[in-house]
């Protein structure tokens, strides 16, 4: 309820309800109307620095528009300058392309000649060239027979040779026969290396044990024995092997094979004050050499430490050299006594020749010296008998008083 000069109205009245909704939208648009002028007066503010830019932006653009204008008289002026040029340059290569026609076609002309000239000589060449080909033709095809029948004559060689192969592949496959080879092989390569009584092939020692090769070296170290009876099987089934299991069973073997064999070379190679402390391992093939160094050097280190050095075919020859040097080192060591003791009946010899020499020199010495006796008796003589021949027998007789004898004879030393 309200009350307003002495009366009172209800809320509910809808007078009453319209003058408070009048009352709101006055009140709202004083409110509109002070928001509204407070934003102008801000617009105002904000508006002037945009009127000055708005301006200066007028300006810009006017000095824009005089570039523009100024930048469409030059691009007439290089448009126009541009269009001279090209005509001029359209000019001056038409100019030029009718000149190197007129060469192009000059030129043709002459190569024109020239090719006829050419192909003329060509056929004559030719022709010659064919009739000497025809005769290197069948040079060449006879050539050709003599070479097929030498191919096929190497191929019935290769044909043996294979069979050959397979021959040395069955001598591999028996370990007896590998043996064998293995000892061929050796002796080949001691007997290019060693002098022939150095070395001993199938010698047995005083255990009954028969070594391959025993070199003959001073003592020390003392004779030294080769085994060329290597474990062949064993390489060959890791050479065989495909998967892991089988690389790994293989390798296990050729563990086994090859320790085996070292201690057999130890045991039955190696006798105290007979033999060297040290024995070698022959090995046929390269390429097992090669297997054991590079996957198995375990087994090398156990082999140096059991004195028993594994050689190859070319190591084997190395080592045979240096022994060599030292057979040779060795022999003259036991030459060189009888060298001293030749030297000195040398000595004594020469000391025998220049006595004689010196005897001999008073012998001619003694010679010469009867040589100019009989030479003055030849002479006293010579005019004995011119005196005789006149008969001047006074002075003959004269000369006989004064003869003096000719001399005393000399007791020969």
């Amino acid at each position: 309820m309200i009350q307003l000069g002495g009366e009172t109205y209800a809320l509910t009245d809808p007078a009453m309800l319209l003058l408070i909704g009048g009352g709101c939208v006055v009140l709202l648009v004083l409110i509109l109307l002070v928001m509204a002028v407070r934003a102008a007066g801000r617009t105002a503010r904000v508006a002037a620095p945009l009127t000055r830019q708005m301006q200066i932006l007028g300006g810009h653009v006017q000095q824009l528009g005089m570039g523009q204008e100024q930048l469409r008289g030059g691009l007439q002026t290089v448009s126009d300058t541009q269009a001279n040029a090209q005509a001029q340059m359209v000019q001056s290569i038409e100019t030029r392309m009718a000149h190197v026609q007129q060469q192009m076609q000059d030129r043709l002309a002459d190569n024109a000649a020239r090719s006829a000239r050419s192909l003329a000589e060509m056929q004559e060449r030719m022709s010659a060239t064919l009739h000497g080909s025809s005769k290197q033709t069948n040079t060449s095809l006879t050539q050709l027979q003599e070479r097929l029948a030498a191919i096929d004559k190497a191929q019935d060689n290769i044909t043996k040779l294979s069979g050959d192969v397979l021959s040395l592949q069955d001598i591999l496959s028996n370990k007896q026969t590998r043996g064998a080879f293995g000892e061929i092989q050796l002796r080949d390569i001691v007997s290019k290396a060693l002098p022939s009584d150095s070395y001993t092939m199938q010698a047995t020692l005083s255990n009954g044990k028969r070594a391959d090769c025993m070199i003959h070296l001073p003592n020390p170290p003392g004779p030294i024995a080769i085994d060329s009876k290597f474990p062949l099987e064993a390489y060959e089934a890791l050479r065989r092997a495909k998967t892991e299991y089988e690389v790994k069973d293989a390798a296990r073997a050729m563990r086994v094979a090859v320790k085996s064999h070292i201690q057999a070379i130890t045991t039955k190679y190696i006798i105290e004050g007979e033999t060297a402390d040290g024995a070698l391992m022959f090995l046929p093939s390269e390429a097992v050499y090669a297997e054991l160094h590079a996957n198995f050097p375990e087994l090398v280190r156990e082999g140096f430490d059991a004195r028993v050095w594994i050689v190859s075919p070319t190591t084997c020859m190395a080592t045979l050299n240096t022994m060599r040097a030292i057979l040779k080192d060795a022999r003259m060591r036991e030459q060189a006594g009888a060298i001293r003791k030749t030297l000195k009946m040398l000595h004594r010899d020469v000391e025998l020749v220049v006595e004689r020499v010196g005897k001999l020199n008073t012998h001619f010495g003694q010679a010469r010296a009867d040589l100019e006796g009989l030479g003055t008796a030849a002479e006293r003589a010579g005019k004995r008998a011119a005196r005789l021949d006149n008969f001047d027998f006074e002075e003959l007789s004269e000369q006989d008083s004064r003869v003096v004898p000719l001399s005393r004879p000399d007791k020969t030393p």
